[in-house]
């Protein structure tokens, strides 16, 4: 056996000693632990994933196992939980950011996670900016975590210092799942020097003495197809949903053991919804003066062709159909336990929609609604253009206890009175905390929540919808 072959069983045996590690002590993971095989790779200097393998390179791997042990099953979970929340299938405008964002999503998680095999020494750098973006964020998911950096307009030193107190693995092997193509042929962009991970958070940089290569060799390793990368995302989704699963079971210590791993894992399955396409849901059928190029009166054109002869008239026809939204009600959610800055940025989306005249008649009847255990108030919006002079001049009324009955109660009052005998449906905005009617309303209602803050959607009747926006 070469010696080349006997690093790389060496390599695979300490994985596996860190996978059983880690399998004894949290064994919700067990899917998940058993999904990566190991692959000896020399183009990195340290150990990375593909979301297929964890690709190591031998010389790291055993000095690493040597010096501080634990530190392998922190890698090893610390690339198990990129996978998980599948941070290699998504990117954002600036990848070194996202990068960032997703390191520091998974080390949250590690740093809260009461498992003698991953804990770590505190650091007081760590401690600073997690209670920075616990301020602007209750779950910290790396979607979440990248917007908040993003509006901070970090500068370059401050970007590497906290690169090199998060990063554990080598993200080049992300490459060739962001690009939307078949990676072959594009070579990957070289990663900066990753730290030898000899300190507790990785902030030793000690070099290995090679060069990390950016060239042929992981190129053409690594080619995957458009299909391909879906099809293990969609793997690694249902991972993560067996997973979610696993620990809802979980006893009561056990749960306190994983820290903030379930409020993420909840909060990042989710789906995501389009607003504007689940507002033609409400979407009516309607005449509005509009010039319709594509119809035209059929009796002017016979009449030219017998008058004239071969010379057909046209006129396009003043009015046309559209199926689009002529009354709706939206309440707001303004008790103490819904944040000001969330109602803010659900008004600007709306806003923004309205604004776009693409979903809306040029004349509605939008009641937005504000309630906390009572309605506090009802603004009615005539005009797409209104909408922006109402966000720009909102401010919460109430700030009390939740109760979405009032609502509902105000809503078929008006209806009585004909004033919404149009009505599309409702969308009421809340973070869940409160006491929903117990029977249907007799028009479609959706609940919408911020999927990356802290809420309960559990207690939604079966005959509303859910939106996460």
């Amino acid at each position: 056996m070469g010696n080349r072959e006997e690093l790389d069983l060496l390599g695979k045996k300490i994985l596996t000693a860190s996978r059983t590690e880690l399998y004894l002590d949290m064994h919700f993971l067990g899917g998940a632990l058993d999904a990566l095989r190991y692959v000896c790779d020399l183009t990195t200097v340290s150990i990375g994933t593909d979301a297929v393998s964890i690709r190591f390179n031998p010389g790291w791997l055993f000095r690493t196992w040597l010096e501080q042990p634990r530190l392998v099953d922190r890698a090893y979970m610390h690339m198990l939980l990129h996978c998980i929340f599948r941070h290699m299938f998504f990117s954002a405008g600036d990848p070194a950011l996202w990068n960032l964002s997703a390191d520091i999503a998974v080390e949250h998680i590690l740093d809260h996670m009461d498992e003698p095999c991953l804990r770590l020494p505190d650091s007081d750098l760590r401690s600073e900016w997690y209670g920075r973006l616990e301020g602007s964020a209750k779950v910290l998911t790396a979607e979440r975590i990248c917007r908040c950096l993003s509006d901070m307009h970090l500068d370059f030193d401050t970007t590497e210092l906290l690169s090199d107190e998060f990063r554990r693995d080598d993200h080049g092997f992300w490459e060739r799942l962001r690009d939307g193509k078949d990676g072959a042929g594009q070579p990957d962009a070289e990663q900066p020097p990753l730290p030898d991970m000899q300190g507790p958070h990785g902030g030793d940089k000690k070099e290995d003495g090679k060069k990390q290569d950016s060239g042929k060799d992981r190129k053409n390793s690594q080619a995957i197809t458009a299909g391909q990368r879906k099809a293990e995302e969609e793997e690694w989704k249902n991972r993560a949903e067996r997973l979610h699963t696993e620990m809802a079971l979980l006893s009561k210590e056990a749960s306190d053991a994983t820290g903030s791993m379930d409020r993420v894992l909840r909060a990042d399955l989710r789906k995501r919804t389009d607003y504007r396409a689940y507002l033609r849901h409400f979407a009516v059928l309607r005449e509005e003066g509009r010039v319709d190029p594509d119809s035209f009166d059929y009796g002017l054109y016979n009449f030219g062709m017998e008058f004239y002869g071969n010379m057909p008239l046209f006129e396009e026809n003043e009015f046309r159909e559209a199926r689009r939204i002529d009354q709706l009600a939206i309440a707001l959610d303004t008790s103490g336990s819904c944040q000001d800055a969330l109602v803010q940025k659900f008004l600007n989306e709306t806003a923004s929609i309205l604004a776009s005249q693409e979903s809306f008649f040029h004349r509605v009847e939008i009641h937005i609604i504000e309630c906390d255990d009572q309605v506090q108030a009802d603004t009615v919006i005539r005009d797409p253009a209104e909408m922006k002079k109402y966000t720009d001049a909102f401010h919460v009324k109430g700030g009390f206890g939740t109760d979405f009955r009032p609502v509902f109660s105000y809503i078929a009052k008006l209806r009585q009175q004909g004033i919404l005998r149009r009505l599309c449906g409702l969308l009421y905005f809340t973070d869940g905390f409160g006491k929903y009617p117990s029977k249907p309303p007799g028009y479609e209602t959706a609940f919408v929540f911020r999927s990356d803050e802290e809420m309960d959607d559990s207690g939604v009747p079966d005959w509303a919808a859910k939106l996460y926006v």
